[in-house]
């Protein structure tokens, strides 16, 4: 899958994301709408990693998806 694809299917997709990040509240994910600038930064600013972390992560779990 790739952003283009995630952003699509947002909503769908939205649940498994909050699975993985459950201190994310459901406003902030809404905000975020899939973009993967939005969701790094959620990332980094509630779990208190580097960017660089973030994006791994983000970049890993896209690719579980």
């Amino acid at each position: 899958m790739n952003w283009d694809q995630l952003a699509g299917n947002w909503k769908q997709l939205k649940g498994e994301a909050q699975s993985k990040w459950g201190e994310i509240t459901e406003d902030e994910w809404h905000q975020a709408e899939g973009r993967r600038d939005e969701i790094v930064g959620l990332v980094q600013k509630k779990y208190g990693e580097s960017k660089e972390e973030a994006e791994r992560q983000v970049d890993e779990w896209l690719k579980s998806i």
